[in-house]
C-alpha cells in the first residue's frame, strides 16, 4: 500500500516532463542492465476522473476491458491508498490540488462556489466578467484562472521550456478546463451545452476559437449522441449494483421512472437538449471525441518539446449525483467509460507512439452512498440544510447580543462573521466563534466544529482537524468550520453529493503509465 501526496505526484510529472532524469530497465539475456533514457515524453495526459472512488477500480473491474483501466493498472504504477488531505472535497479544489500539488490553503480554491466576504457577495471559482466569451454571446465564455493563487504543473512546463511547450486544457466543466491549465496555458475549452452543444472558450487564452475547433463544432458531432442510453451489457450482469428504479435516483423531465433505458431523444426539449449529454455517459464520449481532434489540430507531441493535454470526464460527477454511488446508471457509466479510455490510448499509441508519451489519472474526490440509501439499509445518513443552520444562528445571535446581523453567511461547512459589527459592539470574535461552535453541535448530523482562533494558534491536534486545517485559507475562509456526520450531506433532492474529510470521499485512484 503506497501512502501517496499531491505534491509528490506534481514532481514527479514535472521530474518527468523535464527529462532531469529517465530510466528504462532492460533485462539482457544473462544479467540485468540499467539503462538511461534522457528522453523526456512527447506529451503527457493528465485524466482527472470528476467524482471517481478508488473503489470503481475493483468493483467493476470484471467488466472492464484489456486496453482501459486494466492496462494502466497492470502495465502501469497504482497508488492503492491515495487521499487528498484537506476538506471541502469538491471538484474546484480537487483539480486545483491535483495541479498544483498543494492544498485550498495555499492555492485559494475553497469550493466551487464561495462566499467573498469583502465584496459581500458569492463567487464563481474561475469567473472573470473581465473576459469576452468565445464561441457563444453567453457568460458561461467569461472565464480565467485568476482565482488560483499559485502556479500549475503545466504552467511550471511551459515556463521550463521557455514558453516552448504546449498546454491545453478541456472538460465539459469550465472549472475541469480552466484550473489545470493555471495561467500560461495556450488554450481551455469546455463544453456549452443548450441548442448549440459547442465547445467554447475565453479571451483569456486567445483572441478567436482555433480553426479546428470552428470545424469541430459546425461537424456537430454531439448529434450523434442523441439517442437511447441502454445498459452496455444486460442489465442482470450487473451484479456490483443495487436495483434500477430506487427512490434516491433523479428522474428525468418527462421519465415516469429513474430505470434504463433513458430515451433522450424523447425528453430531449425537456431536459435542456444538448446539456442533457453532460448527465449520460455520451458526455465523457463526447469529450474524448474533443480530445482526439485537440492532439491532431494542435499538432501536440509532433516535436522533441513535452505538451501537456489535460482532460477532465466530467459526466461521471453529474451521474453520481443524480443517482448515487451503488447506481445501475453508475457502473454503466463507468464500463462506457473504460472504452472511452482505450480509445484514447490507442490513439495515442498510434499517433504519438508506444513508450513516447506519459499518461496519469487520477480524481478530484469520491462521494457517500445517497442518504436515503443508507436510510433503507439501517446505516447512519440524513441531511443537513445550511440555510437553516443560517436562519437559526441569526436568531440565536440576535437572542444572545440584540443583533441578527453579525451572521453574515453560512456555506461550505463554514460560519462567516461581520468583523465590523463585533468591532463597533465591542463584541470579542473569539467569545462569538465558540458560542456559534457550541450552537453548532447541538444539530445532528453535525459531528465535530472548529474555530478561526483554534485554526490559528494551532491548535488542531486530530486528523479531523487537520483536515480542516489544510482547506483553511487565512483571508478567504470564514470564523467557523463544522465537520458532518458519516453519511451525512447538504439537503438535496435525490442522489448524493461530496465534500467531506470520511474516506469514501477523499480516496481516490493514482495511476501512472507510459514513458
Amino acid at each position: 500500500m503506497f501512502k501517496t501526496s499531491y505534491t509528490l505526484v506534481l514532481f514527479a510529472i514535472l521530474f518527468c516532463a523535464t527529462s532531469i532524469q529517465g530510466q528504462k530497465r532492460k533485462k539482457a539475456k544473462e544479467n540485468e542492465q540499467v539503462m538511461v533514457d534522457n528522453s523526456p515524453p512527447k506529451l503527457v495526459v493528465g485524466i482527472v476522473v470528476d467524482q471517481m472512488r478508488y473503489d470503481y477500480l475493483t468493483r467493476f473491474w470484471n467488466h472492464y476491458g484489456e486496453g482501459g483501466f486494466k492496462r494502466l493498472v497492470t502495465q502501469g504504477f497504482t497508488c492503492k491508498n491515495h487521499h487528498f488531505n484537506y476538506m471541502p472535497t469538491k471538484t474546484a479544489p480537487g483539480h486545483a490540488s491535483v495541479y498544483t500539488g498543494t492544498t485550498p490553503a495555499v492555492h485559494g480554491i475553497l469550493a466551487n462556489w464561495w462566499y467573498d466576504k469583502y465584496d459581500d457577495e458569492t463567487i464563481y471559482c474561475v469567473s472573470d466578467n473581465q473576459q469576452e466569451p468565445l464561441g457563444t454571446s453567453n457568460k458561461a465564455g467569461k472565464m480565467s484562472p485568476k482565482r488560483l493563487l499559485v502556479s500549475t504543473i503545466a504552467d511550471e512546463l511551459r515556463m521550463s521550456s521557455q514558453m516552448k511547450s504546449k498546454t491545453i486544457g478541456i472538460a465539459i466543466k469550465d472549472r475541469g478546463a480552466v484550473l489545470p491549465v493555471g495561467y500560461t496555458g495556450n488554450a481551455a475549452f469546455w463544453y456549452e451545452g443548450g441548442s448549440s452543444g459547442n465547445w467554447i472558450s475565453s479571451s483569456f487564452y486567445m483572441e478567436d476559437l482555433p480553426n479546428w475547433v470552428k470545424a469541430f463544432n459546425a461537424s456537430d458531432e454531439a448529434e450523434k449522441y442523441k439517442k437511447i442510453w441502454s445498459p452496455l451489457e444486460p442489465i442482470d450482469q450487473y451484479v456490483e449494483s443495487g436495483d434500477d428504479n430506487r427512490a434516491a435516483e433523479r428522474i428525468f423531465k418527462g421519465e415516469t421512472a429513474s430505470t434504463f433505458p433513458h430515451n433522450l431523444p424523447l425528453i430531449w426539449d425537456l431536459n435542456g437538449q444538448f446539456s442533457l449529454l453532460r448527465e449520460t455517459p455520451f458526455g465523457n464520449s463526447m469529450t474524448t471525441d474533443f480530445a482526439l481532434a485537440a492532439i491532431e489540430g494542435e499538432s501536440l507531441g509532433k516535436d522533441a518539446i513535452t505538451d501537456f493535454l489535460t482532460v477532465s470526464y466530467s459526466s461521471t460527477d453529474y451521474v453520481g449525483h443524480a443517482y448515487g454511488v451503488y447506481s445501475k446508471e453508475v457502473q454503466d457509466t463507468y464500463m462506457r467509460l473504460d472504452n472511452d479510455i482505450e480509445r484514447l490510448l490507442t490513439y495515442l499509441d498510434n499517433q504519438i507512439g508506444k513508450g513516447l508519451y506519459t499518461v496519469f489519472l487520477t480524481a478530484d474526490h469520491g462521494a457517500p452512498p445517497a442518504p436515503v440509501y443508507l436510510k433503507e439499509l439501517g446505516l447512519p445518513g440524513g441531511f443537513i440544510h445550511e440555510l437553516t443552520i443560517f436562519e437559526d444562528l441569526k436568531e440565536y445571535v440576535s437572542y444572545r447580543y440584540g443583533t441578527s446581523d453579525i451572521i453574515k453567511n453560512v456555506s461550505n461547512f463554514q460560519v462567516f462573521l461581520d468583523q465590523s459589527i463585533l468591532k463597533n459592539l465591542d463584541i470579542s470574535a473569539v467569545e462569538v466563534q465558540s458560542e456559534i461552535a457550541s450552537k453548532l453541535l447541538e444539530y445532528e448530523g453535525i459531528e465535530k466544529v472548529l474555530t478561526r482562533h483554534q485554526l490559528l494558534n494551532g491548535r488542531s491536534e486530530s486528523l479531523f482537524s487537520k483536515l480542516v486545517q489544510n482547506g483553511f485559507n487565512q483571508k478567504r475562509s470564514g470564523d467557523v468550520f463544522f465537520v458532518l456526520n458519516s453519511g451525512y450531506i447538504p439537503k438535496r433532492k435525490w442522489g448524493t453529493d461530496h465534500g467531506s474529510s470520511f474516506v469514501y470521499d477523499t480516496h481516490v485512484p493514482l495511476l501512472f503509465f507510459g514513458n
